[in-house]
């Protein structure tokens, strides 16, 4: 198991995995997921009741630091579980 400590860096969301010294980036596969069901950001919007600038925001810039609430959101209206939204890359 592995314990993360946080930092944002122009941003981005970093994870140190201190166990093994990794060093991860949280990238939303927001656009992809949509896009794949047929999705656009205004029906996205329209589906999680979140903001329209901010689906704008994540589907131009997928490593947006992004509220649990609003995962939530577009989770749900993706039909995905959060954890489907992310993916962890190392930087």
């Amino acid at each position: 198991m592995c314990h993360y400590k946080q930092s944002i860096v122009n941003g981005s969301t970093l994870l140190l995995c201190g166990k093994i010294g990794v060093l991860l980036v949280i990238r939303l596969r927001v656009r992809e997921i949509a896009e794949q069901k047929g999705m656009s950001r205004t029906k996205l919007s329209r589906l999680s009741d979140t903001n329209y600038k901010t689906v704008d925001i994540i589907w131009k810039n997928p490593y947006k630091e992004v509220g649990t609430t609003t995962l939530e959101r577009l989770a749900k209206a993706l039909g995905v579980r959060v954890v489907d939204l992310i993916e962890e890359t190392q930087d």
